[in-house]
This record gives structure tokens, C-alpha cells and sequence, in this order.
């Protein structure tokens, strides 16, 4: 029997790679004192949305948001969180941690295109991918098949967990350009993915057994 499901997406709160506007896809860095307070006032803007399962990426930033958001949830009982490296954030190989900026410029500025904004706007944000793995020097870096690949299998996960039901609700902590990702994927166009999602908002999927439809984005 197909079910469907409410998937609520959370991007992490502030971290201070973010402050420092660094690249942080494998790479981490811990949540600022407003990013541990953001993910608290989210926390309690769920309070009473019950979540039947709750996931996110192995990295800290994931897991200490879902942590805050589970501890302020006042009607999701014996939710245990499910971390998984399926749910990272891009690969940026080479470019981890490096400046925003000046990395889109050399992946995209060979292109005629030298800003993120740029690629996304003439083509998608999986070519922005595409483009930043043939400009790193290892080609380690995930471009969209690479990523697409292991976000199906995240997405797997969550479909066979045998605790959600039609109708349930399921948390994941996630990141940015994931959430820009399957905006631009599951949106059919109707959302602006050259906006990056807030630290702390939320984004909704619904999730059948074949697919997904955008149904709210960057909602803060």
C-alpha cells in the first residue's frame, strides 16, 4: 500500500563557518550562540508537530539542531535520531572550507558565469555542481550525479523506516545547497533557488513512495 508523508526540512542553524563565509559540505564547524538560539526558537515554532521519525548528517551542526528542535517538541515521544552521512551536505572536495565566493568564481568564471548566482540563473544548480568538480584539482568533489546518487539512498532510508505511516510526519536536518537541491528538484520551477534557504527555516516536502513535491520553502 503507497503512503505519503510530510518530510519538514530544517537547514541547521548559524554556524561560524557561516559567519566566515567558508565552504563547510563534509567539513564542519560548531553553531554559534544565535545559531544555537535559532535552532531553539524553531525548536519551539514545532513544538506541537508530531514527528513519528526524526534524521540528519553526521555532522555536529545537524545533529546538536535536531537535538535542540527533539528537546522543545512537547508531543514527538521515543523519537530516536537517525544520523547518516546520506544526509551531507555537498561535496566540495578540494574547495572544503575554502571562501564562498572566490570558489564559485573559479568554477564558474571559465563558463563566462563567476558567481554561484550566475550558474544557477542560466542553467541549475546541478550544473553549479557539475562545474566545481571539473574545476577541483582531485575531482573529489560530488558533482550532481555524484550527489544525487547518494541523496536517493537517503531518501530510500527514510521511505522504508517502518514507523511512518500516510499522513506522518518526518524531521531531517539539513543544510543549504541540499535544501536548494531538492527545491530546484521536487519544486517544478515555482521556487527562486538562487534565494539560499535562512539557518533555521523550514522547508516542506511531501514524499510518496516515487516522489516528491515542494510544498513550502524558506518559510521562517
Amino acid at each position: 500500500m503507497s503512503k505519503k508523508f510530510n518530510l519538514y526540512i530544517v537547514r541547521h542553524g548559524q554556524t561560524y563557518f557561516n559567519i566566515f563565509n567558508k565552504l563547510q559540505g563534509w567539513a564542519n564547524s560548531p553553531l554559534t550562540k544565535n545559531g544555537i538560539a535559532g535552532a531553539k526558537v524553531t525548536g519551539k515554532k514545532l513544538a506541537n508537530t508530531k514527528f513519528v521519525a526524526a534524521y540528519c548528517s553526521d555532522t555536529t551542526r545537524a545533529e546538536v539542531t535536531l537535538n535542540i528542535i527533539l528537546h522543545e517538541n512537547k508531543v514527538s515521544h521515543n523519537v530516536k535520531p537517525i544520523s547518516s552521512m546520506l544526509f551531507r551536505e555537498e561535496f566540495y572536495g578540494y574547495y572544503e572550507g575554502g571562501d564562498v565566493n572566490n570558489t564559485w568564481y573559479l568554477a564558474g568564471a571559465p563558463h563566462g558565469l563567476p558567481t554561484f548566482k550566475d550558474i544557477v540563473k542560466k542553467y541549475s544548480i546541478g550544473k553549479a555542481k557539475d562545474y566545481l568538480k571539473e574545476a577541483d584539482p582531485f575531482h573529489m568533489a560530488e558533482n550532481n550525479a555524484d550527489y544525487w546518487r547518494r541523496w536517493d539512498k537517503a531518501f530510500q532510508l527514510i521511505r522504508s523506516n517502518p514507523k511512518i505511516h500516510d499522513g506522518d510526519n518526518v524531521l531531517l536536518i539539513s543544510h543549504g545547497n541540499s535544501v536548494l537541491s531538492m527545491v530546484e528538484r521536487f519544486g517544478n520551477g515555482k521556487y527562486d533557488v538562487t534565494k539560499r534557504p535562512a539557518n533555521g527555516s523550514l522547508t516542506k516536502l511531501l514524499v510518496s513512495d516515487h516522489g516528491a513535491k515542494v510544498t513550502g520553502y524558506n518559510i521562517k
